[in-house]
């Protein structure tokens, strides 16, 4: 098994990129019958930006939209936006280290789809922000037939992201994600009424979201907020505050610093 100690001290996307070709080598020896997808997708790229457009490309690829047509695309949102890959980078090792059913960057950047829609929406919005529309939206679609995420590619999100299987996440248009979330499957940020306005929930930094929770409206979640499973939210959620319920509402003491990174999902009521 590839050295894990090596992922669990990276902190720079340089770090990860030595790291993941280090486990590919390793199970390409371990695991023949992979070895040719290791080496076509990791180990004869030169960095984790060539690694990262292919693998997405080989994924999204259809007859009339072929990946070395998509593989330029991506290139130009990398252009566009120079953040993406050590984004990208960054959402790596969130996942690594917050999934405990993880063992590996590279089962992750290979097969977690939450982690590849993430980075296919990374470079939908820097196109969109560009004048790419179509072409931004065509990659929406794409993410949303292959891995069962809807993110509209206006919608902002930041970096060191873990979306947690990731099946049916829904992020709306005016959706606003901040850095260090987790959020898990079933999961909608989504709008109220029809208006062309500013409709979805502003989500705050290290927050955590539960399974099947829907947050509605243009509504602040702040920092360090925990958002119990099946919750609906429809008013702001204050720093620290732990929220359930239908609607949701607080249900226990300020939070600990950081619920996303810990990922405890208890609920501790007030007696």
């Amino acid at each position: 098994m590839a050295n894990l100690n090596l992922a669990s001290d990276c902190r720079t996307d340089s770090c990860v990129w030595s790291s993941l070709r280090q486990e590919a080598a390793a199970h390409a020896t371990r695991e023949p019958n992979l070895s040719s997808l290791l080496y076509g997708t990791i180990l004869e790229r030169e960095s984790l930006e060539g690694a990262l457009i292919n693998h997405l490309a080989d994924r999204m690829s259809t007859g009339d939209f072929n990946s070395l047509k998509l593989i330029r695309v991506l290139k130009d949102a990398v252009l566009v936006d120079a953040t993406i890959i050590e984004s990208a980078a960054r959402d790596l090792l969130a996942t690594f280290e917050r999934d405990p059913a993880c063992r590996s960057y590279l089962q992750a950047f290979l097969y977690f789809k939450g982690y590849m829609a993430i980075q296919v929406h990374r470079c939908a919005h820097a196109l969109y922000r560009d004048g790419h529309e179509l072409i931004a939206f065509h990659l929406q679609n794409r993410a949303s037939e292959q891995f069962g995420v809807d993110i509209n590619p206006a919608a902002h999100i930041g970096s060191g992201i873990m979306l947690d299987h990731a099946t049916g996440f829904v992020m709306g248009e005016t959706a606003v994600m901040g850095d260090d979330c987790s959020v898990l499957q079933g999961v909608t940020l989504g709008g109220t009424g029809k208006a062309d306005e500013d409709r979805h929930p502003k989500v705050g930094n290290r927050v955590l979201i539960g399974a099947g929770a829907s947050v509605l409206g243009n509504i602040v979640i702040g920092d360090d907020a925990k958002i119990a499973a099946g919750s609906v939210v429809l008013n702001p959620v204050s720093e620290k505050c732990t929220v359930a319920g239908v609607p949701a509402k607080p249900v226990a003491g300020p939070c600990v610093r950081s619920p996303s990174e810990t990922m405890d999902q208890t609920l501790e009521y007030a007696t």
